[in-house]
């Protein structure tokens, strides 16, 4: 459940699939390489770009779990690529962003704040597992 500002609360964490296939577009170069390596860590396959153009593409080359998006990437937005996505597949996201969670939150989608930790991280897949595993 969402704390009172919309993001990942501090709560007992669901439990996670094993070895999810997930996707990261990130814009910033180290947070994308950070957040990759938490993945892994993690036990998770995971690959990412740097554009939601080049995400779109990717998901036309390989099937993923889960998509992890940066709000703020240039050009498309990573709501806008969501968007896209949701018209091909039911696809969990995780919108990782500094910004505050907005009032009207995507169906299949959770918020994230960054900076955050290996747990934060472990916890927001879980729920967005959750939200893939749950009927529409």
């Amino acid at each position: 459940m969402p704390g009172p500002d919309g993001f990942a609360a501090d709560a007992p964490t669901p439990k996670v699939p094993p070895r999810l296939r997930i996707l990261v577009v990130e814009d910033d170069p180290d947070t994308l390489a950070v957040t990759i390596e938490l993945l892994r860590a993690l036990g998770h396959w995971a690959t990412g770009v740097r554009s939601a153009e080049l995400a779109l593409h990717r998901f036309l080359e390989g099937a993923f779990d889960l998509l992890i998006a940066d709000v703020g990437l240039p050009g498309l937005s990573g709501r806008d690529l969501a968007e896209k996505l949701e018209a091909r597949c039911a696809l969990p996201v995780i919108f990782a962003t500094g910004q505050p969670a907005p009032d009207q939150m995507p169906r299949h989608g959770i918020w994230l704040r960054k900076p955050y930790s290996i747990d934060q991280l472990q916890e927001a897949l879980a729920r967005a597992a959750q939200l893939g595993s749950s009927p529409a």
